[in-house]
């Protein structure tokens, strides 16, 4: 293998695996201090799937978090926690790493208000059309049983040494979420791991030469290379202006971002820890979905 390769899978590796380490054990420990003072009942009913406005509700608290597909799952989870609605989590799923503030400021500066308006406009659509349909469908039998259980709070590691004496609130949250941590760790070295050895071995120029404009299939094939190449959102869309300049339509930059920040491969790794193949799989078809139908739908309206 390339000595180039290497290099870049290696830096890429070391950046990711400690970004979304930070990130989940800080986003995890907020969620903690967020339920430890709102009431689970105050969640459920502003997130309620029997009430329509939790839908917009949910995708609104995904278009104001600053999150990329990663560090969603955290805050994913502290919502199942809480038992919202489950259409409504999924709308928050889909919705958060596509409409953060970031990306959608970043869309606007790179292609204008035309394509940035568009985008958010199918984003949203599709996200609360998804998330109702889910779970119409029935889908919530997916979530493993596992994900509901509060963590044991009661220890962690070393302080575990037989003492009665009361544990700090603090301490419990930050045990709790070490607790969680050290679960979701496999998931997050495998899936950084295989997706910075992709993102090494994948030049942009070689996407750029397979879903250029004169290809028809381009958009289909944008969105499924975006999901292993695992790069941030706002990386992708500050490399499109040259992916544009060599051929890629805007279409296809669209269903690579979607499809990259979306459904990141490191993310559907750690939904697999919450969820069953069944809802990966559905998961999966809503992104390279919502990535196709933009980028095509696009192309034909404008």
């Amino acid at each position: 293998m390339n000595t180039d390769v290497v290099t870049s899978a290696l830096g890429m590796f070391a950046f990711l695996a400690i970004e979304i380490t930070l990130l989940f054990l800080a986003i995890s420990y907020l969620v903690g201090v967020l339920q430890m003072y709102i009431p689970p009942e105050r969640i459920r009913n502003v997130l309620s799937s029997q009430n329509g406005k939790g839908y917009v509700m949910a995708a609104f608290l995904g278009a104001i978090t600053p999150f990329c597909s990663c560090s969603t799952i955290p805050f994913l989870k502290g919502l199942i926690r809480a038992q919202a609605g489950f259409g409504t989590m999924m709308v928050f799923l889909f919705a958060s790493p596509l409409l953060n503030p970031m990306i959608i400021g970043l869309f606007a500066v790179t292609f204008g208000l035309e394509v940035t308006g568009y985008y958010f406009v199918s984003a949203l659509a599709v996200s609360i059309t998804a998330g109702y349909l889910l779970e119409k469908l029935g889908f919530e039998k997916y979530v493993k049983p596992e994900v509901y259980a509060e963590p044991d709070q009661r220890c962690c590691g070393s302080t575990c040494s037989g003492s009665t004496e009361p544990v700090n609130k603090w301490m419990k949250i930050w045990q709790g979420v070490w607790k969680d941590f050290k679960k979701a760790m496999p998931y997050i070295f495998v899936g950084v791991g295989v997706g910075s050895l992709i993102y090494g071995a994948i030049p942009t120029d070689w996407i750029a030469s397979f879903a250029g404009a004169d290809n028809p299939f381009a958009i289909p094939f944008a969105a499924i290379v975006g999901i292993p190449l695992y790069i941030r959102a706002e990386a992708v869309i500050l490399l499109s202006a040259p992916l544009a300049a060599k051929g890629m339509s805007i279409g296809a930059i669209v269903a690579l971002v979607i499809g990259s920040a979306g459904a990141s491969l490191t993310e559907v790794i750690l939904l697999k820890s919450m969820f069953r193949n069944q809802m990966i799989v559905a998961f999966l078809t809503v992104v390279l979905g919502m990535a196709v139908a933009t980028g095509y739908s696009y192309g034909l309206l404008f």
